[in-house]
């Protein structure tokens, strides 16, 4: 897509042949990141339409009206605009998580009450998957580790009984948020919609949610069709889409289901949930970055007493390894090293010329040797002689090579930091770095 849009940035104006060609290769794009056959026909139709109006073709920078006209579509196609969680209601409010075994289910349903937890919310945690024990069990793990209620009755295998009597527990606890884990299969079949449908009655939850993993792709699609139309679908929660997944999926499935995407879910780590918002996917499909999700990000990661501590010790001169340490701990929550790219405007196209999984690896090992040193080594680093580097190395499970290199990157930053600080480097004011 960058690669298209950046030539035809090019063209001095635009004109039905080089629209034409822009489209064709939008197409294959779109078709290549498993878009729905359809669901691309009808967007690019869309676009051409627009396009070849005498507005656009007057303009004076037409590679950028074009561009804003796929962006507008686009978000459209996903959407519009975000629709949040409906949690109204009496409570105690239930959410159903409906979808197939391997869908990131019971995952998800800990990462949810996360997000509610950190809102205000007391939500109750229910596995209903009477048939997987360990689909139990993961979710009294989950529900442990984030200090959440969870609901279990070892004694029944009937997933009415323990949804009732789920409500009465959580109305005895004060839980204001019913999120149910329901039983999965590998296809959609006759038995898991009758219990799910029966559910549904019972529970008459405010939000039906379906799971659904990106990386399947076209099948993702029909599996939310199908599932709208045997149970009923208020939106869509799509898992996996940090890893190597063409993300198709998130263009196809609000046009041929009419249902919202709700959220996504972006790494394994339990606050790894997003909110679903169309402006922002349709600015990462197109390179253009997501900053307002990146500032969102580090707002909840970044505590503020503990940076303005950081920049004292910066202003001090006095930025230990343990500091550096601290703020490699920071970044890894905003999450992985790609994640961050493809949300900075312009970065995206040195995607293919990093390889992140040795990036990650880099940090991990950078982590270890700072961890095998002494709480001295850290605060006072000139003290790390020949016979503590090879200490630290075996510690660690590196090399002497790899903390030698450490150390030097550390010195270089330190000496970086205090121009910055104290004159400033070319073409960066000084007043930048002393806010």
């Amino acid at each position: 897509m960058e690669g298209t849009f950046r030539k035809l940035r090019g063209y001095g104006k635009l004109t039905e042949e080089n629209i034409k060609d822009t489209i064709r290769e939008v197409r294959v794009a779109l078709l290549e990141a498993d878009v729905h056959l359809k669901v691309a026909k009808d967007f690019l139709d869309k676009v051409k339409e627009k396009a070849l109006g005498e507005e656009v073709l007057s303009s004076i920078t037409p590679g950028q009206q074009f561009i804003k006209i796929v962006y507008d579509e686009l978000c459209m196609l996903l959407g519009g605009v975000n629709k949040p969680l409906d949690i109204s209601g009496s409570p105690p409010v239930a959410i159903m998580l409906i979808g197939l075994q391997g869908s990131g289910k019971t995952t998800t349903a800990g990462k949810l009450a996360l997000f509610l937890k950190k809102r205000g919310k007391k939500p109750l945690l229910v596995p209903s998957d009477v048939y997987r024990p360990a689909a139990i069990e993961q979710l009294v793990k989950l529900g442990n580790q984030l200090t959440v209620d969870t609901f279990t009755m070892p004694e029944t295998h009937d997933p009415i009984v323990l949804c009732r009597e789920a409500r009465a527990y959580a109305m005895k606890r004060g839980c204001d948020t019913l999120i149910v884990d329901t039983a999965g299969r590998l296809h959609i079949n006759d038995e898991m919609v009758e219990e799910l449908i029966n559910q549904k009655k019972l529970l008459a939850p405010r939000e039906t949610l379906l799971v659904l993993d990106s990386m399947t792709g076209q099948d993702a699609v029909n599996i939310a069709r199908t599932f709208n139309e045997k149970v009923g679908v208020d939106g869509v929660i799509l898992t996996k889409l940090d890893g190597d997944t063409r993300g198709g999926a998130a263009i196809s499935i609000k046009a041929v289901t009419g249902k919202p995407i709700k959220f996504i879910g972006i790494g394994e780590k339990l606050d790894a949930l997003e909110p679903f918002h169309p402006e922002r996917m349709a600015s990462r499909i197109l390179g253009m970055g997501d900053i307002v999700s990146l500032v969102e990000k580090a707002q909840e990661v970044f505590d503020e007493k503990q940076a303005r501590k950081l920049e004292k010790k910066i202003r001090n001169e006095e930025f230990t390894l343990e500091d550096f340490s601290d703020q490699i701990k920071q970044m890894k929550k905003l999450g992985s090293i790609e994640s961050i790219i493809t949300m900075f405007p312009g970065l995206t196209k040195f995607r293919g010329a990093i390889d992140f999984s040795q990036a990650e690896k880099d940090i991990k090992k950078t982590e270890a040797i700072i961890n095998s040193m002494t709480q001295k080594e850290r605060l006072f680093p000139t003290i790390i002689d020949g016979s503590r580097r090879l200490r630290i190395s075996r510690g660690s499970g590196t090399t002497v090579q790899d903390v030698n290199e450490l150390l030097k990157r550390y010195m270089e930053t330190k000496k970086m930091v205090k121009k910055l600080t104290k004159g400033g480097i070319k073409g960066f004011p000084k007043q930048l770095f002393m806010r």
